[in-house]
């Protein structure tokens, strides 16, 4: 999990689903696995968060141009954590792709470390349970299918209808995840435009 949350681009669905399978069938504990994963990915996001609150500044204004990105890029980063870092450091631990580099600019505009830990924390561990829950209902509905089958479901070589069944379930529970997010991030938006109006 902390391979995940760094830049590596590890699924944490290889990891915690079969993770949730084997606390099924009585192998693991489902809460220390599911603590564990939260902690990995926090440390994961820690990696990427302080190289990008040491060094990030520097890299950009030196190196930023030859990625399309300026200085008036980062100063506009800053200004959007400044304001909405909490939220965009939470709902960014729920969005695939997106939680691999969400800690980079957190740490450009310098978050708060004590939020930035909390709201990784909340984020990772929402996304950690449901898939050990996920991994759980596996084992519960298919039987012994195996932890190499699970993982390798997540893979992009030939599955059985098995294999295609799990992730296509998967893919049900994202588009949740998304739609949940959106309304989550609308409710925030509306919320702030009427803090602001007050």
């Amino acid at each position: 999990m902390a391979i995940e949350s760094s830049i590596l681009p590890l699924p944490s669905e290889v990891v915690m689903i079969p993770a949730g399978y084997l606390a099924m069938q009585g192998k693991m504990d489902i809460m220390l696995a599911i603590v564990a994963g939260t902690f990995g990915s926090l440390a994961g996001a820690l990696c990427n968060y302080f190289i990008a609150f040491k060094i990030g500044r520097i890299f950009v204004v030196r190196y930023g141009k030859y990625f399309f990105m300026k200085e008036k890029h980062l100063i506009t980063t800053e200004k959007f954590f400044n304001k909405h870092g909490e939220i965009s450091t939470f709902i960014g631990r729920l969005i695939p792709v997106v939680r691999h580099y969400i800690s980079l600019p957190a740490g450009l505009a310098k978050m708060k470390l004590w939020k930035f830990c909390l709201f990784t924390l909340l984020g990772a561990f929402i996304w950690v349970s449901i898939l050990s829950v996920f991994g759980w209902w596996l084992g519960t509905t298919f039987g012994d299918i195996g932890v190499n089958e699970i993982a390798s479901s997540f893979g992009k070589g030939e599955m059985d209808n098995t294999q295609i069944a799990i992730k296509q379930q998967m893919r049900y529970i994202i588009v949740g995840i998304l739609v949940a997010m959106m309304a989550l991030g609308l409710m925030y938006v509306a919320w702030q435009f009427k803090k602001k109006n007050k």
